[in-house]
């Protein structure tokens, strides 16, 4: 068996050792001999031409060494020459020649041969077609196509005759050029265009020249000379030239053109040699192969269609009746106050009018707003909110909720023009505004959006809204989603698109996560992706993403340096107050790096939570999500909370929502699409054909405190049992209760809680929870402790 293994050890070493990879010296001796080789070839098939017929002896007698062959490379030069020309393939073989001979050089100066395998399928081709090219005009000369393409071509015509082997011929040679020269009828004919014009405008140059008379050329000289003198002039006298520009009202060309130094011009040209070749060989490749398509996977991907999605039919109707009685309501309260309105406008939304007024001269701003409960109490309507003053406008508003809502569709936002011509990243149709325009903004540049609202006022509605618009304008390698949903029924529709749009663990199963440890562990790996980025950002000497994808796209990044195109990924967690709760520190710190670095390099988070207060989104959060979204909420501290402003308490629910993105509140109606609408957009994406997975993040192993081996019995500590005991009488699972009952320190405290783990007492290391208790009662740890060998 040694012996085996010993022979087997020598034969992987040796399979180790063997390698086809040629180091610069075997590439420098093999390219020579290729060259030479190619070179022979050549003036053999020359000399052939001539010597053919005198030397057909000689072939028949290769080794008698007393008859002279006439080709210039003597018997070798007639036997080979025979073999590819006369027996193989005409004329045509000269591109093996050619083929040989350019392998030589690739290999001899150290070209990149990666194009050689595409120049030597080409080129058999080319040649099989030449040599059938030929045949079909050599009936009784073999050199012109040789005896392969006078038997191809004679077995061609058998079956398709003379004229249906000519259009065959004919329909290879307009393939060859359509897909290996790339040409088009646009391109033929614009070079027929531009010789015709300089044709003919050569033609019209000559007969200007010829029908020029004595006397128009006397007059051009006569015009010219007094010209020339005044330039001379000009340099001789500058007084001159003063008085001159003086009398002449006309603007001098010398004085608006700056000419910029020389020095300037040899700086520019000599600042980066290297960045210039890069350039041209970028600029090579996107000639040759093209720009780099990352959609190119699934080239045959197509959009969801807008019939996919339900027309409510939310066209706005206005009442001019409850318009009327409105604005004589808030005349009529304000005059109880002794406010006088100078000008009043209304402005009808979806569901909630604006009544901008314009208060007369000397009234206080700050009386009217607090005059909110009173304008509310005699319109008899919730949700007023007031606007004092309207930004940018000099008005002030006040925003009064409409009797009959109208729903706003999500196929009419998909449908705007809006939304359809939008030049961004990541377009978000949220809604509509009060002026019933299509809300769209862009994710990359908010980066983040936090959304908050009570329960049943919108916020899952709102998140597949946000889905929604990615889903219909975003290609599946352009954006990946990571979606957390920890009440497991609002996310679990987008299972379907799995394969194209979700990404996740390499190890986990389901990509929409719901387990707070997996939470914890796919935040973490999205902090080594964002680190990650910033490598290859900081390699190709890129700020943002865009830069990058775009100089990635322009092939001027090398795949084989760890480059590769980077989709947006937009985390989206649907309930963070529960991922506090039970997770805390664990859940905030990556949230928290994520929010503060990842905007560069595309990845945007998006987060909602029913309970908007101060323990849930902290202050780190605030600090890094200038976007949000706010639904109705119960109080005003919770709208200060997540809008450092009041006014989400006044909102009217179902979708009414305020987004703020710096200091201005918008008020807007959240699209509405429904489940069955979000089950037929997936359905439509799933059916398609998809990527092999979903979209792997970097693996993450957390770092557990807890030992998973097994501690000697006999190296105990003496308080194991009685620390056993507490632990399972208290049901609880942590160090700091062993301080606190045995009066032991930290380490010691630590190292009996190792040993109850390796006992099956207690669970794993949770982070920030207690350990989990595996034993129920002290009847049940007696008959654990029994079953030991040692107790």
């Amino acid at each position: 068996m040694a012996k085996k293994k010993a022979k087997t050890k020598k034969t992987t070493k040796k399979s180790r050792n063997f390698s086809l990879k040629l180091n610069r010296q075997q590439k420098v001796v093999l390219g020579s001999f290729l060259m030479l080789f190619g070179l022979a070839l050549i003036v053999a098939f020359i000399s052939f031409l001539f010597n053919w017929q005198a030397d057909q002896s000689v072939l028949n007698e290769f080794s008698n060494r007393e008859i002279e062959a006439r080709n210039w490379l003597s018997k070798f030069g007639a036997t080979v020459s025979d073999f590819f020309i006369y027996r193989g393939f005409g004329l045509a073989a000269f591109s093996i020649a050619f083929l040989i001979l350019l392998s030589g050089i690739y290999l001899f100066f150290g070209f990149k041969s990666s194009n050689l395998i595409k120049f030597w399928f080409w080129g058999i081709l080319v040649m099989i077609w030449l040599s059938v090219f030929f045949g079909f005009f050599a009936e009784n000369n073999a050199l012109l196509g040789g005896r392969i393409g006078f038997e191809t071509n004679d077995f061609i015509q058998d079956y398709l005759g003379f004229f249906g082997t000519a259009l065959l011929m004919l329909f290879l040679f307009v393939a060859y050029l359509a897909i290996r020269l790339k040409v088009t009828p646009e391109m033929v004919g614009g070079y027929f265009k531009s010789g015709k014009k300089e044709l003919k405008d050569a033609m019209q140059e000559h007969q200007s020249e010829i029908s020029e008379t004595d006397e128009e050329k006397d007059w051009k000289e006569t015009v010219v000379k007094p010209e020339v003198e005044e330039k001379q002039t000009q340099n001789i006298d500058l007084s001159e030239e003063k008085t001159e520009k003086k009398n002449d009202p006309a603007p001098s060309p010398k004085m608006e053109v700056s000419t910029p130094p020389k020095e300037d011009v040899a700086m520019e040209v000599e600042a980066a040699p290297e960045e210039e070749e890069e350039d041209n060989l970028s600029n090579k490749l996107v000639k040759d192969f093209g720009e780099f398509d990352p959609t190119l996977e699934l080239k045959n991907y197509k959009f969801p269609t807008i019939e996919l999605l339900k027309d409510y039919g939310g066209s706005i109707t206005i009442d001019q009746q409850e318009l009327e009685e409105n604005k004589n309501r808030i005349v009529e309260t304000l005059k109880n106050y002794k406010i006088e309105i100078a000008q009043i406008k209304a402005t009808v939304g979806p569901t909630v009018t604006l009544y901008e007024i314009v208060p007369e001269a000397g009234i206080r701003i700050s009386k009217i707003k607090n005059l909110e409960d009173d304008i509310a109490l005699s319109l008899s309507a919730l949700g007023i909110r007031i606007i004092a003053p309207i930004p940018g406008r000099g008005t002030i508003g006040i925003e009064v909720p409409n009797k009959n809502a109208s729903i706003v569709s999500m196929r009419s936002v998909i449908a705007s023009a809006k939304f359809q011509n939008a030049e961004m990243e990541l377009p978000l149709a949220l809604g509509k505004t009060i002026s019933n325009e299509t809300f769209v903004v862009d994710l990359a540049k908010m980066p983040h959006m936090l959304m908050a609202g009570a329960t049943g006022q919108g916020k899952s509605v709102g998140l597949n809204a946000i889905l929604t618009s990615l889903l219909y304008c975003k290609h599946p390698a352009e954006v990946k989603f990571v979606l957390v949903d920890p009440k497991k029924v609002e996310l679990t529709l987008f299972n379907k698109i799995e394969r194209h749009y979700l990404a996740k663990l390499p190890d986990s199963g389901d990509a929409i996560i719901t387990d707070n440890t997996k939470v914890i562990n796919t935040l973490n790996s999205l902090c080594i992706e964002m680190d990650n980025r910033y490598d290859m950002l900081k390699n190709a000497m890129c700020r943002n993403i865009k830069e990058y994808n775009t100089k990635f796209k322009a092939r001027k990044l090398n795949p084989n340096d760890g480059h590769e195109f980077l989709p947006y990924i937009v985390l989206v967690v649907d309930e963070f107050a529960d991922l506090i709760m039970t997770a805390g520190k664990e859940v905030e710190t990556p949230i928290a790096r994520l929010a503060q670095l990842a905007r560069a390099i595309g990845i945007h988070l998006i987060i909602a939570t029913q309970r908007p207060s101060v323990n849930v989104i902290t202050g780190i959060i605030k600090a890094n999500f200038p976007a949000r979204v706010a639904f109705r909420v119960t109080s005003k501290i919770d709208s200060r909370t997540i809008l450092d402003n009041q006014g989400a308490d006044q909102l009217i629910g179902r979708g009414d929502m305020l987004f703020t993105q710096g200091n201005d509140l918008k008020r807007l109606q959240c699209a509405f699409v429904d489940t069955p609408e979000v089950d037929k957009i997936t359905e439509f994406i799933g059916s398609q054909k998809a990527y092999p997975d979903a979209h792997q993040l970097p693996a993450y192993e957390s770092e557990e405190s807890g030992t998973g081996v097994d501690i000697d019995v006999s190296e105990r500590d003496k308080l194991f049992r009685e620390a056993a005991e507490v632990i399972v009488t208290h049901q609880q699972g942590s160090a700091s209760l062993l301080q606190r009952k045995l009066k032991l320190g930290y380490n010691r405290a630590g190292r009996i809680i190792d040993q109850l783990e390796a006992a099956g007492i207690v669970g794993p290391f949770e982070g920030s929870k207690a350990r989990q208790v595996l034993v129920t009662d002290l009847a049940a740890l007696d008959q654990l402790l029994n079953e030991k060998p040692d107790n």
